[in-house]
């Protein structure tokens, strides 16, 4: 028998470690998983701000809790992993939100710039997955999240430029692809959202310059407003999307039609 709408969206019971939660899109779509009734792992790099956030949620009697992680460093993510199962028993969701830019046209991009992104944006990414994946391999179950961006599915002669995270984006595409037919007869589902332009601490620097553009070229001719994404996070978290996998989805307002 098919389940009620509101049971398909229902994350009671569920545990979701988001990392890059303390602030943005991150904590955004942490609060949304929260509110669905998942309890949460929030990891962040700055301890302050995953402080601040994690004591807020508290206030709101979210079940949460927080833990400081470089993604790209892999005894920082099984430490992460292996405190979530030593408080919340699993781990059923995992959002890989943590991202880095560095903006310079191709000619003049430092080495070191580029490969830092690629590390966080990509193999953090892929370490995340990897030692979740091993938790929800035992339960035959899981839900993993990549966050992409439109950036991995399209560029403009008009910028912005950065070489680094465009490929790390359109590379973690690809691996959603791969770890969903990888697992997907395992029980777990991959899947990635593709956000367009949403005010952030790391998009509000380009925001600023192609703000107008967006207004005047966007099919929904505007920059996403908070909140956007709550709605597309609970449905790849929870049973509602139970048939979709592999997929990336773009909330972009149009700007990819």
């Amino acid at each position: 028998m098919a389940k009620h709408i509101k049971e398909l969206f229902d994350l009671t019971g569920k545990t979701a470690i988001i990392t890059g939660g303390s602030r943005g899109i991150g904590k955004e779509m942490a609060e949304a998983l929260a509110e669905a009734g998942a309890s949460l792992m929030l990891c962040a790099r700055r301890e302050e701000w995953l402080n601040e956030t994690v004591s807020e949620f508290r206030a709101k009697n979210y079940h949460v809790h927080g833990k400081v992680c470089d993604v790209a460093n892999a005894a920082d993510v099984q430490a992460v992993v292996n405190e979530t199962v030593a408080k919340f028993g699993k781990v059923d969701i995992l959002i890989n939100n943590a991202g880095i830019s560095w903006g310079a046209m191709p000619e003049d991009m430092p080495l070191e710039q580029w490969q830092k992104v690629l590390d966080v944006n990509l193999t953090g990414c892929f370490l995340m997955a990897q030692a979740c994946g091993k938790e929800m391999l035992k339960q035959n179950s899981g839900s993993i999240i990549n966050i992409a961006s439109i950036a991995g599915l399209t560029s403009s002669a008009n910028g912005p430029f950065y070489a680094g995270y465009v490929a790390s984006k359109a590379g973690l595409i690809g691996l959603t692809r791969e770890l969903a037919a990888s697992w997907g007869r395992k029980g777990i589902r991959v899947n990635a959202i593709a956000p367009g332009f949403f005010h952030s601490r790391l998009a509000d620097k380009v925001i600023d310059i192609y703000e107008r553009s967006i207004q005047e070229n966007n099919v929904i001719p505007r920059v996403g407003d908070e909140g956007e994404l709550k709605g597309i996070t609970v449905f790849l978290a929870s049973d509602a999307s139970s048939y979709i996998t592999g997929q990336t989805i773009a909330v972009d307002g149009g700007m990819t039609v």
